[in-house]
């Protein structure tokens, strides 16, 4: 395999090359654009076949690639912030649809007040409209996981959201190795829809709906998604098994041996947080890195399962749940381990909001005071 530097949003493009995808709609924001500008430059230049639709807003990206979708084209879009938050409407189209879409959303704080830098408070926002969403903590795990971002999506018809850090991983230089293009084929084969529109054959897609069908679509709705988890395990063993890339599946646990205190954070944080538990380490605290690799299914029994009797989980949180006194990844931790019988402990602190600087030090020292917390 060839070995490259470069950064996240080259690395999401190139993958999106090899993934073969049909097309594509965009539209710039900062610090997504980048990824936009790689996928028609490949286009431009004949590297890449396939259409590329420059539109007017995020809400006409999202919606292009809905469309294409149900006519059995793979397709990407990418997008940030506040565009993510203007796609809204259709991102619950594109689920209730069961279109597989993929698109990368590059973590940016959200307005107001208006802030250019990471946070998770944008994909956060779009936890309960019926899409996957995926975390990656480096440049490597980006490039891989859009192969099994569409995988899963052309397997389930569930639309997964591929997030990375904006600037930190989007903007950061960094090694990744590129897979084989007879490798990524062999993985990702062309997609064949089980149903699409054609003008030949008839059908309709987001119809008016009676109660009485519309409730067996959203209960289905609701099971497949808890079903991805599997899938997700699955697909990414036999990604490891062609590639030799691995970065977990719904979970990568850190130095878990003999662990009673785990770290959980998702997205370049969990990165840094590798350093802050050898920092803990050194210092007698048997402490674990638990970074959750995807957010929606909530892998929540597996979360109960890597958790030994008498653990304390320590949340690092890169959002606000506003009203609730803590963030996103909290609670949901919280609700997937209520019912524990044991003397578990749980605490959570936010962090990291709009760029805010996360280093180890800082990491392990709000590990040791959320320690002091629930001892």
């Amino acid at each position: 395999m060839k070995k490259i530097l470069d950064t996240g949003n080259a690395a999401c493009a190139l993958a999106v090359k090899a993934a073969h995808v049909d097309m594509i709609a965009a539209y710039p924001i900062t610090p997504q654009t980048s990824i936009a500008e790689k996928l028609a430059s490949y286009i431009g230049s004949g590297e890449m076949n396939a259409k590329y639709l420059p539109v007017e807003s995020e809400h006409s990206a999202l919606s292009a690639i809905s469309a294409a979708s149900t006519v059995g084209a793979r397709v990407f879009t990418a997008t940030s912030s506040q565009g993510l938050l203007y796609m809204h409407e259709i991102i619950h189209y594109a689920a209730g649809g069961r279109l597989p879409l993929v698109m990368a959303n590059v973590n940016r704080a959200v307005c107001a007040p208006w802030c250019l830098y990471v946070d998770h408070q944008d994909s956060i926002s779009q936890r309960d409209t019926g899409w996957i969403q995926f975390y990656a903590a480096s440049n490597q795990e980006i490039y891989d996981t859009v192969f099994l971002a569409y995988k899963v999506a052309e397997a389930s018809n569930v639309p997964v959201m591929v997030n990375f850090d904006g600037f930190l991983l989007s903007h950061s230089m960094m090694p990744f190795q590129l897979v084989e293009q007879e490798v990524i084929d062999k993985f990702l084969p062309p997609y064949e829809p089980a149903w699409q529109l054609h003008p030949k054959w008839g059908g309709t897609f987001a119809n008016v709906t009676p109660s009485h069908e519309y409730v067996p679509i959203r209960t289905r709705q609701a099971e497949d998604i808890m079903k991805t988890g599997d899938l997700i395990k699955k697909f990414s063993r036999e990604y490891q098994e062609l590639t030799g890339h691995w970065h977990g599946d719904l979970f990568d646990v850190y130095r878990q041996d003999g662990a009673e205190v785990f770290l959980l954070s998702m997205g370049s944080m969990a990165a840094e947080m590798e350093i802050a538990v050898d920092m803990l380490r050194e210092e007698g605290i048997p402490a674990a890195g638990l970074r959750l690799r995807v957010f929606r299914p909530f892998p929540g029994a597996e979360l109960s399962q890597i958790l030994p009797q008498g653990a304390k989980l320590l949340v690092f949180d890169r959002n606000c749940a506003f009203g609730t006194g803590g963030g996103a990844l909290l609670s949901e931790a919280k609700n997937a381990l209520f019912d524990r019988r044991d003397n578990l402990k749980v605490a959570g602190q936010i962090m990291g909001l709009g760029g805010e600087d996360l280093p180890a030090a800082y990491l392990a020292q709000k590990a040791r005071e959320m320690m002091e917390v629930i001892k």
